[in-house]
C-alpha cells in the first residue's frame, strides 16, 4: 500500500503544472475562439443593418 501511495503522489506531481499550463492555453484558444464568433456576429448585425434589412 505503501508503494502505491508514493506513486499517486509522483504521478500528480508530475503532471500538476502540465494540467495547468493545458488550461492556461486552452483558456486562451478559447477565448480567442469567442472573441472570433463574437466578430462574425457583429459583421453580420452591421451588415443586415446596412442593407435596410427589416428586423419584425
Amino acid at each position: 500500500m505503501r508503494k502505491l501511495l508514493i506513486f499517486k503522489e509522483i504521478y500528480v506531481e508530475a503532471f500538476r503544472d502540465w494540467t495547468f499550463k493545458m488550461l492556461t492555453k486552452y483558456f486562451k484558444v478559447y477565448s480567442w475562439f469567442c472573441f472570433a464568433l463574437l466578430m462574425v456576429a457583429v459583421y453580420a448585425l452591421i451588415y443586415r443593418l446596412s442593407t435596410g434589412f427589416v428586423f419584425a
